[in-house]
């Protein structure tokens, strides 16, 4: 069984602006506390296929999970996968102009693995 997430929010700022803060994937443990890095494994600019690794705090409790940017539309939307032996999660941004904003939208998918 899956957990689903969803939410948005609107935002004082241009996609442009939200989604080259979502694209740097460096500034995550900003706004996401379990956070505590993610690594980019794959030379170049971010892609669909570029690899990565999220690091990550959950109550005592460390781990790494792999992942990869699944779709990536600049100002529109970023996808990431993640996975590790136990769990399959995937982030999904899609940013929107809005009244001089935007929508963002975040919905997040945790599945176990089999």
């Amino acid at each position: 069984m899956s957990i689903r997430f969803e939410h948005a929010i609107d935002v004082a700022r241009g996609p442009e602006q939200i989604f080259a803060i979502l694209d740097d994937l460096s500034q995550t443990p900003r706004w996401v506390s379990r956070c505590t890095g993610i690594e980019k494994l794959s030379p170049g600019p971010n892609t669909v296929g570029t690899k990565v690794r999220y690091a990550y705090r959950e109550g005592g409790r460390t781990g790494t999970m792999d992942g990869e940017i699944k779709a990536r539309t600049p100002n529109e939307r970023l996808t990431v996968g993640y996975s590790d032996k136990m769990m399959e999660v995937v982030v999904d941004f899609q940013m929107t102009k809005k009244d001089g904003g935007a929508r963002l939208a975040i919905r997040s998918t945790s599945s176990p693995r089999a």
